[in-house]
């Protein structure tokens, strides 16, 4: 059995306008347009540091002194 992607005409999944694709998808002028508008640069992002918190009180034994 062979798989046959040849392109075909196909619309577009955004723009809805006819174009050959391999797959369903958006058409090349829709993808440099999002990729120009989202350049996706990397930023850094400042947290808090983790800190867990106590839910439960430590026991008699771990509090022992030996």
């Amino acid at each position: 059995m062979t798989l046959d992607i040849a392109p075909r005409v196909r619309p577009c999944m955004r723009c809805r306008t006819e174009h050959e694709m391999r797959f369903y998808g958006m058409c090349a002028s829709c993808t440099a347009e999002l990729h120009a508008k989202y350049d996706g640069l990397a930023r850094d992002v400042e947290v808090a540091a983790y800190e867990p918190k106590m839910n439960v009180t430590p026991n008699a034994v771990a509090l022992k002194d030996d």
